[in-house]
This record gives structure tokens, C-alpha cells and sequence, in this order.
């Protein structure tokens, strides 16, 4: 439980060091992909490098979570992996 608070702090630290770019809303939906993803077996730098990709893949009107709309978007998906270095 410990590791989980850990990696969600230190995801949502990552994800404020880009806030200045991206709005409140974004950071919202990038937090819930990394939330989503914790217990990926990579990295939280990893999956916050991804979820962040998706989330810039996504129009910014679009209702759906990333880890819903991934779903149904595999060359975004596969995009963003490589992108991110999850392997």
C-alpha cells in the first residue's frame, strides 16, 4: 500500500512539473490512467510518460477515460508505449 502512495506521489509530481503546459482537466485524466495502471509491471516514470501521450492523442473534448478509450484506439496505444519505453 505504501509502494502505491509512493508512486502515485511521485506520478502526480511528474505530472504537475508539466501542468504549466496542459490544463487542470488533463492533469485529471492523466492522474486516473497512472491510478489506473498501478500495478503495471514498469515503472510510474513509464506510465506516466504514457498515459500523458495518450492523453495528447485524445481530442480535448473527448468524455471517455484513457484507459477506456486505449481500448478502442491500438495505434495510439502501441504509439505511446514505444514512446514511453514500455516494453
Amino acid at each position: 500500500m505504501k509502494f502505491t502512495i509512493g508512486a502515485a506521489c511521485m506520478a502526480l509530481s511528474l505530472l504537475v512539473s508539466g501542468a504549466a503546459f496542459a490544463g487542470a482537466d488533463d492533469t485529471k485524466w492523466v492522474a486516473k490512467c497512472v491510478s489506473d495502471n498501478s500495478d503495471a509491471k514498469v515503472s510510474v516514470e513509464i506510465v506516466a510518460k504514457y498515459c500523458t501521450c495518450m492523453n495528447n492523442k485524445m481530442d480535448d473534448n473527448e468524455t471517455q477515460s484513457i484507459s477506456t478509450w486505449e481500448k478502442t484506439h491500438k495505434a495510439e496505444m502501441n504509439a505511446c508505449e514505444k514512446e514511453a519505453g514500455w516494453k
